[in-house]
Parts: structure tokens; C-alpha cells; sequence
């Protein structure tokens, strides 16, 4: 123990392991209703477990004060459904027992990039869809009737959704990035903020569709957005990176951003536990590895 740097506290609902990569933890804490996924984590990492009953009532902000206090210069993981401190689990604080700040999720950082430098991107793209893309636009097509409703979540510059009212669906154009937003609008196009994350999608749709939007969430966010779409439309097309674990790059925007990559095992279960039955996967190669080409329909 260090009594002259901060606690740091992951704080995580029950069943979660998110940010907790890299981490070295001290020991594991949680409230009586979720002392059975803390006890199978605690028992991972190797450390003991305590379960804490007031963290679940209205004085959460003073215990994990107490417990910040406790671990000055280590880590500590707090499992809760809820804890009453105005933040959305999973999150990490950093606590110096008089006050704490919250640290930005890896998707935070990422957007915050793309907030920066939506024109530097925009730069570093191709001008065309490459093969792997149109392939999946014409299975879009085949399944999807003339006039089509589209929800594309991540619009980015803008160039799929014109891709896609050229072939006669009518496109909803959205971003988390209000750079993105302000360019696609500037282009003559109605977009709207949407945070797939944390807003509601509205709808319904004939299909939601995400061009290299999902590689930028963890497996429990995909998980959400995955139960999102599915509420939403009856179908889902996408695209993500394929490998092992996840990634920060500053790949040609010199800012970082962070990655989630799939094994395919991994990820078709996944779409099922959501409710996605695959019609169509292709797997394509592009110069910084592989990428999935996912077309789904609601199970």
C-alpha cells in the first residue's frame, strides 16, 4: 500500500470482467446479492472476497470511500448491480478518499479520437468499397424489399449510406461523433447523435447496418448493442476485425483508438445468445488483417 497515490476501484456489475485487462487487483468486494459471481472472480484473480452489505444501500459513496481508504496505491474490484454514485457500471475511479475521478472507457478515448480528427480520417480511406463490401451489399439486397428501412449505426463519413440509397433503401444516418454528424450534414445529408451504447434506437427497421462500428466495443457492449438491434430490426448486417483479444492503435489518425478483435466461434455465439440466426459470413483480407462480413436475421 501506497498512502500517497489514490485507490483505484473497478467497479463492474455482476458477471462482468470488463476493464479489467492489465489490471493487478488487491481484492474483490461486493454486495450480498451479487456475492456469487464476486466469489467465482475473487477466485480467478486469486484474492479474498468480502461482501458488503451497506454498498447496495443510500451510504455507497461513503463506504467506498472507507474502502478507497483502505487500498491507497492499489486496485480493488467493487461487484454491484448498482452502487448509488450518479456513474454507469463498469467503470474505474481512481478515489483519494476526500474525492474521485472517473477514468474514460476505452470507447470514451476512441470517440474522443474521432471527435479530433474526422477530417484526417476521412482522408485515409478508400474511395470504393472493396470486394468483401460489395458482396455484402448485394446479400443485403437479396434480402432486403425495395425502399428498405435502414438504421446505419457509426455513419462515419457518410460513403456507405450513399452506397446504399443507391441501391433504393432509405437510410437513417447516425454517429456517437458529432464530427461526423456536422460532415455528413455539411454533404447535404440529415444524420442524427445516436450513441449506440446508451440511446434508444427507435424504429422499427428492416435492418440495422454498422460498417467497422463493433470493432470499437467490448464483448459485453456488443452483447447490448446486439440486444438493441435485435429489438429494432429484422435484420443486421456488419463488419468487424477478426483475431485474438483487443488492440489500441493509432493507426492513421495518431490518436488512439481501441479495438475488439473476433474469433468466429466466439462471435456466432454470441449472435445467437442475442437472438441472430447468420445467413450469410464471409471472411475477407485487407491489409491490416482479416475482417468478418455478417449478414443475420432475427431469430
Amino acid at each position: 500500500m501506497n498512502l500517497m497515490c489514490p485507490a483505484r476501484l473497478v467497479l463492474l456489475p455482476p458477471g462482468s470482467r470488463e476493464r479489467l485487462a492489465g489490471e493487478r487487483v488487491a481484492q474483490v468486494y461486493a454486495t450480498p446479492g451479487a456475492e456469487e459471481p464476486a466469489a467465482g472472480l475473487a477466485e480467478e484473480l486469486g484474492v479474498r472476497l468480502t461482501v458488503v452489505p451497506e454498498l447496495s444501500h443510500a451510504e455507497a459513496e461513503s463506504v467506498v470511500r472507507e474502502i478507497a481508504d483502505q487500498h491507497r496505491g492499489e486496485t480493488v474490484v467493487v461487484v454491484a448491480p448498482e452502487l448509488d454514485l450518479g456513474i454507469t457500471l463498469p467503470a474505474v475511479i481512481e478515489h483519494e478518499g476526500d474525492g474521485w475521478s472517473l477514468e474514460p472507457s476505452p470507447n470514451e478515448v476512441t470517440l474522443a479520437s474521432y471527435e479530433q480528427a474526422a477530417e484526417r480520417f476521412r482522408d485515409s480511406l478508400r474511395r470504393t468499397p472493396n470486394a468483401y463490401m460489395i458482396e455484402l451489399f448485394d446479400l443485403i439486397d437479396a434480402h432486403l424489399r425495395d425502399g428498405g428501412s435502414v438504421l446505419e449505426l457509426g455513419s462515419g463519413t457518410g460513403e456507405d449510406a450513399v452506397e446504399l440509397e443507391r441501391r433504393g433503401h432509405r437510410v437513417r444516418r447516425t454517429d456517437a461523433a458529432g464530427s461526423f454528424v456536422e460532415m455528413i450534414r455539411a454533404d447535404g445529408h440529415d444524420a442524427d447523435r445516436l450513441n449506440a451504447l446508451t440511446d434508444d434506437f427507435g424504429g422499427p427497421y428492416d435492418l440495422v447496418f454498422a460498417d467497422a462500428v463493433f470493432v470499437h466495443f467490448t464483448p459485453a457492449q456488443l452483447a447490448t448493442v446486439l440486444r438493441k438491434s435485435h429489438q429494432a430490426a429484422q435484420l443486421l448486417a456488419f463488419t468487424t476485425r477478426e483475431g485474438e483479444g483487443d488492440e489500441w492503435s493509432n493507426r492513421h489518425l495518431d490518436l488512439p483508438r481501441h479495438f475488439t478483435l473476433w474469433e468466429e466461434q466466439s462471435l456466432r455465439e454470441l449472435l445467437a445468445a442475442c437472438g441472430w440466426t447468420v445467413l450469410a459470413w464471409q471472411r475477407g483480407q485487407t491489409p491490416i488483417g482479416g475482417w468478418f462480413y455478417v449478414l443475420a436475421r432475427r431469430t
